[in-house]
């Protein structure tokens, strides 16, 4: 099939000219996401059941200083690739115009804005995916190999997403040990969630000695007190409890409140269809082909 532009660039005269012009683009959060290999191969597997394509025509254009119109495509190939999100339209229309099949990663909550104008497939599957740059990003997929839904959901590949993805996530995370402590020592993460949670705690000087870990925690190599502590006096040691008592009936409250006024927002507006949208779905589905027999 070849490229789909023989346009000849400045970058292909001087290979340096392209890594000079990169230097002084804007960083895209979206853009710098590159796919975790685990994650592309589920997405591909379903792509291979769903829609019969060939792992062998499989193509991924969309690799870090590459021109996608550039590409050489094969003839019958499929391209199965995480793009930049902020060119995604762009990106679809180019395919759909030159008969190229694809199936993308695509941004989840704006997914829909790809198809405004073109003949494409909207696959939600409500995914979070982690990718390699540490970003979080809420992914779906849009597609032309489907000739019949205007946009579906996915309960298989959203399962499968989700289960690779936190296996990811649990094997990168470095997992703290969670310890608790005797009343009379205190750490600066707990006194940080009572500030968090706006409730003032003070230690007199003469309240407090600095410990790096207990005596009973030396019993076991390497067990100590991130960041240190300090042992608090009787008084000290009633003060925070109480303080922290405090903190933990603000954040019930805060939560609670948080939760309250996301409900009210949620059910604070009703949109209403208009005559002429009213119209537009009255046709919708007239001269579809929904799959129905005689």
């Amino acid at each position: 099939m070849g490229k789909l532009t023989n346009q000849l660039t400045f970058a292909d005269i001087d290979p340096n000219y392209q890594a000079f012009v990169d230097k002084f683009k804007p960083k895209k959060t979206t853009d710098d996401c590159y796919t975790p290999e685990n994650i592309y191969d589920a997405v591909l597997q379903f792509v291979i059941d769903e829609y019969g394509i060939d792992a062998d025509n499989v193509v991924r254009p969309f690799w870090p200083g590459a021109d996608y119109e550039q590409y050489d495509y094969p003839e019958g190939c499929c391209v199965v690739d995480n793009p930049p999100f902020s060119i995604l339209t762009k990106i679809c229309r180019t395919y759909v115009e030159h008969g190229i099949k694809f199936f993308l990663f695509a941004p989840y909550l704006t997914n829909f804005s790809a198809g405004r104008t073109i003949d494409i497939t909207h696959v939600i599957t409500g995914s979070s995916i982690t990718y390699e740059n540490g970003a979080r990003v809420g992914t779906s997929f849009v597609t032309n190999l489907d000739d019949r839904y205007r946009c579906r959901t996915s309960v298989k590949l959203s399962d499968e997403i989700k289960r690779i993805d936190t296996e990811n996530v649990k094997a990168g995370k470095k997992e703290l040990p969670k310890y608790k402590f005797p009343n009379h020592v205190v750490t600066s993460s707990m006194m940080g969630y009572m500030a968090k949670h706006g409730v003032d705690f003070c230690v007199l000087k003469g309240d407090a000695f600095f410990i790096s870990s207990l005596d009973s925690m030396k019993a076991v190599k390497g067990k100590t007190i991130f960041g240190g502590g300090y042992l608090l006096s009787e008084k000290a040691a009633a003060e925070k409890a109480a303080a922290e008592k405090a903190a933990a009936e603000k954040a019930a409250a805060e939560k609670a409140a948080a939760e309250k006024a996301a409900a009210e927002k949620a059910a604070a507006i009703k949109w209403q269809l208009s005559e002429s949208e009213k119209q537009i779905i009255k046709h919708l589905g007239e001269e579809a082909d929904h799959g129905e027999t005689a």
